[in-house]
């Protein structure tokens, strides 16, 4: 009883600072420059909601109202009694909060109706800190009264921890897609119509199966089959990249996996400009080719064929993220039992190592699908007339059509399609148990390949790794020439142009990409940690926890990933431009963007590892007192090491690489690097845009050295855990 006095206490804390000493309207100039703290006791758009209401904003009141029932009932009422009304309380003031928000805007009602009902009313501006710290607060009594009544074992934790994270979704996720779709309904007068959406949905342009007796497919049906290409070839590669690193005595395997993370370090576009300038018309290796052979090889490159290449390059290395930790997962002892049983390695391997990779390759294979849906910046570039929903979108929106009707019919094709492949996913894995840790210590070190597996694996493995250096060679060489494909003549001009300092008076940052560099690494480091928590709790709640609705909720993480960049780019302008909330041009705004768009990957990562984890280490701690958060922090996070690297290297990286959403959201003041690369080549600048990709690879290289050091690696195997315990006894008697 008293711990849950304590926690609502600290909560009513927060609202109370939230209403009498925090700006309820969104401050201009920033919130986190704190220049509002002194202008706020003069200016009255600062004051907070309790100053806002008496000075005669009347929605507010009920707000204040609400705040003021749930203190009454920390006063008057014992936890067990006010839990229905604290949660009421809780979703009232929410609903509040989202009905006040969007019916008075800048300048009064948003709708007429409303106006010639209420009469007039005074406009307002965004919400600001103290709105969003109350919602937080109704939200957490929303838990906090669920958890009083036993909801969940009365768990707080993992009552707060869905409650706060489905808001979260519905803000950062549905809110902007309702506001694209919406808009789809809309004549331009801002009037309802259905005419846009009937004339798109039957366009034979969209679903077509000419391609069957040799015309062109509609564009759903190419995507589609580029995306299965990709997520096979993804997946199989992803694989051949794991066990070479795991399971072979290959001397040069470290380099092998530097060569994995390459591709996903670098903006795709860059990606297929190299392959246009190897394998082109006018490509290197094509002019060697036609010069040897003879062969006339055309615009082949140019198509779905290169945009698979493109993918591959791209998207191989998040399928062996999320391997790695799924291939070393698997106990030893497992293999060793067979192996006893007088199986040989290639038996063992098909028979019992392949199976329970399982989880793993599933995740992987869909992850590559939703991928190759998703992506915008290799068919821009390579795409040729064959166009993908991704860029039909992009240019049903932007170009001269100017057609959102048709951009909402064709993002909603492309999430049909990446919701079946997540169904289809889960009825394969459903009703199988995959658990290989449990706890106690394993058999030692995994088996080697047997021979059989591991020359055909070791081969592919070499052959894409010099496909891969080549590539990145082209990049690199591309960066110290004048005039790529005119003029080869070596120079450091775009270096310098690029990243110039001058020591002259002090340090001057020079360079034309310092202020966007510095941007970037600032907006990354904040989004990739926030992205890895968010997306492994997810994890670990879809997993571990049994609650009302967790499939749907499921899904709902996975719209945000199946979305293309291009529609959360619009969508988030559309929603985020005006009241309620306004964060357009802010740094906010990335970062929400790359936290809900990523935060996929690391629940994916992390429901793999998940599968691997035995139930009852969970109920061994809880068991022996200890609270779901305390279980999660030391029990569970320490065991997905891997899990975690690959959320934050794969949510770092993106946040750098992103192009699609990001292009629509940067501004003067927050440029994204790819934002401003795509500048440079649209201005014919491409050995500085090049030069700028070399040093972005080169700084996310250090940065996931970093990465890779501060996590460390999960320890399960029975070796290094004797040698933990003798250390710990060690320590513990030499401080005695």
């Amino acid at each position: 009883m008293n711990r849950d006095n304590r926690r609502l206490d600290l909560i009513l804390a927060a609202g109370l600072i939230a209403l009498v000493a925090l700006p309820w309207y969104r401050v201009r100039q920033g919130f986190f420059g704190f220049e509002w703290l002194g202008d706020i006791a003069g200016s009255d758009k600062l004051w907070p909601g309790l100053f806002q209401a008496i000075d005669g904003r009347w929605q507010l009141w009920p707000v204040l109202v609400l705040f003021a029932l749930a203190v009454w009932l920390r006063l008057g009422q014992a936890p067990g009694v006010r839990g229905r009304a604290l949660a009421g309380i809780g979703v009232a003031g929410l609903v509040w909060l989202l009905v006040e928000g969007l019916s008075v805007g800048l300048r009064g009602w948003n709708w007429g109706l409303l106006e010639t009902t209420f009469g007039e009313v005074a406009g307002q501006q965004a919400f600001g800190a103290g709105a969003v710290v109350l919602g937080c607060v109704f939200a957490l009594f929303v838990a906090f009264g669920a958890a009083e009544r036993g909801a969940l074992k009365g768990d707080a934790f993992v009552l707060g921890a869905i409650t706060l994270l489905v808001l979260l979704v519905g803000v950062f996720v549905f809110y902007p897609l309702v506001s694209m779709f919406t808009g789809a309904f809309q004549d331009f007068d801002g009037s309802f119509t259905t005419e846009g959406v009937q004339n798109n949905i039957f366009d034979p342009k969209i679903w077509s199966l000419a391609c069957l007796w040799g015309g062109n497919c509609g564009v759903a049906w190419r995507t589609f089959f580029l995306a299965v290409c990709t997520a096979t070839g993804t997946t199989l590669l992803g694989l051949v990249f794991a066990l070479v690193a795991t399971r072979t005595g290959f001397r040069f395997k470290k380099s092998l996996r530097l060569l994995t993370v390459l591709p996903i370090i670098t903006p795709p576009f860059v990606v297929g400009l190299a392959l246009t300038m190897l394998l082109g018309r006018q490509g290197t290796l094509t002019q060697w080719i036609e010069l040897a052979t003879g062969w006339e090889l055309g615009r082949w490159l140019y198509g779905l064929t290169g945009i698979w290449i493109a993918q591959m390059l791209s998207f191989t290395p998040i399928s062996f993220l999320v391997l790695i930790g799924v291939v070393e997962g698997i106990s030893p002892s497992m293999e060793e039992a067979s192996q006893t049983l007088r199986s040989d390695r290639w038996r063992t391997f098909r028979k019992v190592s392949l199976p329970l990779m399982a989880p793993g390759l599933a995740n992987a294979f869909l992850i590559g699908f939703i991928e190759s849906m998703a992506d915008f910046g290799n068919p821009l570039v390579l795409g040729g007339s064959g166009g993908v929903l991704s860029t039909e979108i992009f240019f049903a929106v932007v170009g001269a059509q100017n057609d959102p009707a048709r951009a909402a019919v064709l993002a909603s094709v492309l999430l049909v399609f990446t919701l079946s492949a997540f169904l289809a996913q889960r009825f394969w894995l459903s009703g199988r148990n995959y658990a290989t840790v449990t706890g106690k210590g394993d058999g030692g070190r995994h088996a080697l390949l047997p021979r059989r597996v591991a020359w055909p694996v070791v081969t592919i493995a070499v052959a894409w790794a010099l496909f891969t250096i080549t590539v990145y060679a082209m990049i690199l060489f591309g960066g110290f020439v004048k005039t790529w494909g005119l003029d080869h003549s070596l120079t450091l001009e775009h270096y310098i142009r690029a990243f110039g300092v001058s020591l002259s008076d002090g340090i001057a940052w020079t360079g034309v990409a310092w202020n966007s560099f510095w941007t970037t690494m600032e907006i990354a480091l904040i989004a990739a940690p926030l992205t890895a928590a968010v997306g492994l709790l997810t994890a670990w709640l879809i997993v571990r926890q049994r609650f009302p609705g967790r499939s749907v909720f499921e899904f709902a993480l996975m719209m945000s990933f199946a979305i293309p960049g291009t529609v959360i780019g619009i969508s988030y302008i559309m929603a985020f431009n005006l009241p309620p909330l306004q964060m357009t041009g802010t740094a906010a705004i990335l970062i929400a963007c790359f936290v809900f768009r990523n935060m996929p990957v690391g629940v994916r990562g992390g429901v793999a590892a998940m599968a691997q984890l035995d139930g009852s280490l969970d109920e061994a701690s809880l068991t022996l007192g200890a609270g779901s958060g305390r279980t999660m922090r030391k029990v569970i996070l320490p065991l997905m090491r891997p899990a975690i690297l690959a959320a934050l290297v794969y949510s770092f990286v993106r946040a750098i690489t992103s192009i699609s959403a990001v292009i629509f959201l940067v501004s003067a003041k927050y440029n994204m690097a790819t934002a401003y690369i795509v500048g440079l080549v649209e201005n014919g600048e491409y050995g500085i845009a090049i030069a700028y990709s070399s040093v972005l690879i080169l700084v996310m290289i250090t940065v996931i050295g970093g990465f890779q050091l501060l996590v460390g690696e999960r320890r399960i195997g029975r070796r290094e855990l004797k040698q933990s315990l003798k250390a710990e006894a060690a320590t513990r008697e030499a401080n005695a």
